[in-house]
């Protein structure tokens, strides 16, 4: 069975996609939050295989913060939003699933998600529409002096994030 910890701050909707998820007996959602300290500490707890991870956020927190904190943690992130980031976040998320969307589109982006978790390469016959995935892009060779790290990541991820907000 797959865990998902359902990270959104609208309680209806995180609602409708607890139940959209678990509509498919292989998944259950283990935990919801609202916000990055409520994700992290259901994530903590409850160990999901998965993050389903909403980009706006309850108490000014946002779904990159989110992702950064869970990849920390080793849970892997698919962003469920309105408005697809303007670019690809691989090293963040397997890609975004765009609202509305239907059971169908949370279970095969779900099945997306299950297949790169098993470390199966294929994917699935048929995407949805609305799913954006992220390919896993090659790093290229750090130069002179320069290794990244996870925490140079999350840095420019604070600072990108907080000069948009301000």
């Amino acid at each position: 069975m797959l865990k998902v910890l359902v990270v959104e701050d609208d309680v209806q909707l995180a609602s409708t996609i607890k139940y959209l998820v678990e509509d498919n007996p292989r998944y259950r959602v283990v935990a919801t939050a609202e916000d990055a300290d409520g994700a992290i500490a259901a994530a903590e707890r409850h160990q999901p295989h998965l993050a389903l991870v909403d980009l706006h956020l309850a108490n000014g927190s946002t779904g990159f913060a989110v992702a950064v904190r869970l990849h920390d943690l080793d849970i892997p992130c698919l962003f469920v939003s309105g408005k697809a980031p303007s670019f690809a976040m691989p090293d963040l998320a397997l890609g975004c699933l765009m609202k509305p969307f239907t059971a169908e589109d949370v279970h095969r982006a779900i099945g997306l998600a299950e297949d790169r978790l098993r470390g199966r390469d294929g994917l699935r016959m048929k995407l949805p529409r609305n799913l954006h995935v992220y390919d896993q892009v090659e790093a290229p060779p750090p130069s002179a002096g320069f290794i990244p790290s996870r925490r140079s990541l999350r840095t420019r991820l604070e600072h990108w994030i907080s000069a948009r907000q301000g």
